[in-house]
């Protein structure tokens, strides 16, 4: 009896210490470490803190809380890596009940307070695009560059066939433009892993401003339907001027190509080497969103991130080609880029 006795209150001790592990906070990891761990430098995290602070700063249960640094070290830890909820745990001086919390508290954090994902409207906005991207490619018009994107997540409880992906595994589609700067300007992230890029894009509210707004295009690539507000490459080619032309789509699409690199290179839980996102469907989405802003972010703090060699082979997401009644109005607004100098 005495063993047994024993055997709980050491049990019961450990379990005690183990609730009281020191947390680590922004200042805890030397500057070497910082970057290859969380995907941000020191001072673009304590932004964070600074922005999202008061929103995170709340009571855990059982009256322990957890600082709104050490909740927004965990959350990049999770999006930098995909790590296993213990590892987190372990790392940061928290319970593992308390990450998924965490994750989510700062994915809906980062929803509600970095609003930086904004189409051009006002005029010397879209004026400054439609520059960048001739400068980029030589065509005029542009202001962005539109494409899909899989993104792995667990085996969902309801509609679980639908979200299987033509890769073959369950996943959402979520759909983006890019401009030059790789921003993104609009996100998607809402339909299953089945559906087909070209329907997201179809029922997409940035379909109707397009078809409302003049002289103002997007580059797709063969899996949209060409439009006069988004122009596709074409399939084949038969003159110098249309070759011309598919390389200068092929140079302005490829910032939405690099903007999913840099994203999923960063935050390798969008990525299939960093397992699958373990939510429902709609969590998974808002946590792609959350990226996406974050992304933002890093970009306009000048952080760089070079796009792994994996990242690009996978993340091949282009669909079978749709073009099957050409669309005349597009045609002939692609015919018009097609013959310029």
């Amino acid at each position: 009896m005495a063993d047994v006795l024993f055997f709980f209150m050491e049990n019961n001790a450990r379990r005690t210490e183990r609730e009281f592990r020191p947390r680590l906070e922004i200042g805890g990891v030397r500057d070497i470490d910082f970057v290859n761990r969380y995907r941000v430098n020191r001072t673009t995290a304590q932004e964070l803190v600074e922005l999202l602070g008061q929103d995170l700063a709340r009571s855990e249960r059982g009256g322990k809380t957890i600082s709104p640094e050490t909740k927004i070290l965990v959350s990049l830890r999770f999006l930098a890596k995909g790590a296993f909820y213990s590892e987190l745990a372990d790392t940061h001086g928290i319970s593992r009940s308390s990450v998924s919390r965490t994750v989510h508290n700062f994915v809906e954090s980062v929803n509600n307070n970095l609003d930086n994902i904004r189409f051009p409207i006002d005029r010397e906005d879209v004026v400054k695009e439609k520059r960048a991207f001739y400068n980029k490619c030589r065509l005029p018009n542009l202001v962005g560059a539109v494409d899909g994107t899989l993104i792995p997540i667990t085996t969902p409880t309801v509609d679980e066939e639908v979200y299987v992906c033509r890769k073959g595994y369950h996943a959402i589609n979520c759909q983006a433009i890019v401009n030059t700067s790789l921003k993104f300007i609009s996100v998607v992230a809402k339909w299953p892993g089945s559906t087909h890029d070209g329907a997201v894009f179809e029922n997409s509210r940035i379909k109707g401003h397009l078809d409302a707004t003049a002289n103002v295009v997007l580059l797709g690539d063969s899996g949209y339907a060409l439009s006069p507000s988004l122009l596709t490459p074409i399939m084949n080619p038969r003159s110098q001027q249309e070759e011309r032309y598919n390389r200068r789509h092929k140079r302005g699409r490829e910032v939405v190509e690099r903007g999913f690199g840099i994203l999923k290179s960063r935050f390798r839980c969008l990525h299939r080497s960093g397992g699958v996102l373990p939510y429902k469907p709609h969590q998974c989405a808002a946590l792609f969103v959350a990226c996406c802003r974050l992304h933002n972010l890093l970009m306009d703090n000048g952080e760089e991130q070079e796009v792994d060699a994996d990242v690009i082979e996978e993340d091949d997401n282009n669909d079978d080609p749709v073009e099957v009644v050409l669309n005349q109005r597009g045609a002939a607004v692609r015919d018009y880029y097609v013959n310029l100098n």
